[in-house]
């Protein structure tokens, strides 16, 4: 018997850890149950490993089938790309996309567009992971990660969806109460909401006058009795009137819309943050980040047209 894993059980155990038994992993295969298990026994007898945890009432993965699995799934997707990339008629886009995105702007933004994206091609099985900071591309975590600015690492591919200005803002409230600041150093004396970015240090905005290319950049260390790491978080402590915030355009413009939330030092700018869809050079070929990167730019553009 051939070692190690033979190309063709691939499909199968993906069509296994699809189904919730093994009578339905038949049923999907068109065989019977019993060769299904025994189909299976030999795999994991061959490879030394369970891959399944086999109850009466269903079936789980093991640790190690959790790994086969990833990886089954986008050996097949690749070897789906391969395929229509040699077809002369390039059918829709199939296969697992894995999807990478920060917390709120990936809820409020990256989601929905996975959601019309899908019912578009449906054939398509979107994994949307969400985190803080976002991860290495050279790792091949992720096939597409959505990104503000342009990222540093080389040998991937950066493509930038759509202009994303950073905004001082505050409650129409808090400015009642203690004033609107007049210069950059006025935020000294007023109570800022501070989000830690990645690595940077909680509090260090960076401003530059509006007008003149050559405006000099003033650094101001703010302060005020609440930071965080979430971005949704902080708009929700500004809209309650706690202080003043600077954040994404694309995270304020409905509360600047209703009046919720004001422009505070509308006349400076801090760096803008561009929104990037980046991916290894690699899948600059994939159809399904290909169609999923126009879909995310088409509609990221629709939404930044109606942005001040």
């Amino acid at each position: 018997m051939s070692a190690g894993i033979q190309p063709a059980e691939l499909g199968f155990f993906v069509a296994i850890a699809a189904g919730s038994s093994l009578s339905a992993a038949a049923r999907e295969l068109g065989i019977t149950t019993p060769a299904v298990s025994k189909r299976l026994a030999q795999i994991e007898t061959r490879l030394g490993v369970p891959l399944l945890n086999r109850t009466t009432r269903r079936l789980s993965l093991t640790p190690e089938g959790e790994v086969f699995l990833e990886h089954a799934r986008r050996i097949l997707g690749e070897l789906d790309d391969l395929n229509q990339l040699l077809s002369t008629a390039k059918g829709a886009p199939k296969g697992l996309l894995r999807v990478n995105a920060t917390l709120g702007f990936g809820r409020l933004h990256v989601a929905p567009v996975i959601s019309r994206y899908v019912a578009q091609y449906p054939e398509v099985d979107v994994q949307l992971q969400l985190s803080v900071s976002p991860p290495p591309v050279t790792e091949d975590l992720f096939d597409v990660c959505v990104r503000f600015g342009e990222p540093a690492e080389g040998r991937v591919i950066a493509r930038r969806l759509a202009p994303n200005r950073r905004l001082l803002c505050a409650a129409p409230r808090y400015l009642a109460a203690r004033g609107a600041p007049a210069a950059p150093d006025d935020l000294r004396r007023h109570n800022c909401i501070a989000i830690r970015q990645g690595d940077d240090a909680y509090g260090t905005w960076r401003l530059t006058a509006e007008r003149g290319a050559a405006g000099e950049e003033e650094v101001v260390k703010v302060r005020g009795n609440l930071t965080t790491n979430d971005g949704e978080i902080a708009v929700t402590w500004a809209l309650d009137g706690h202080g003043i915030l600077l954040r994404a355009e694309w995270d304020i413009a409905r509360y600047l819309k209703s009046g919720r939330l004001v422009r505070v030092l509308p006349q400076y700018r801090s760096p803008d943050a561009d929104i990037y869809a980046v991916y290894p050079q690699r899948h600059q070929l994939s159809v399904r980040v290909r169609t999923f990167v126009d879909f995310l730019g088409q509609a990221f553009q629709s939404f930044a047209s109606g942005i001040d």
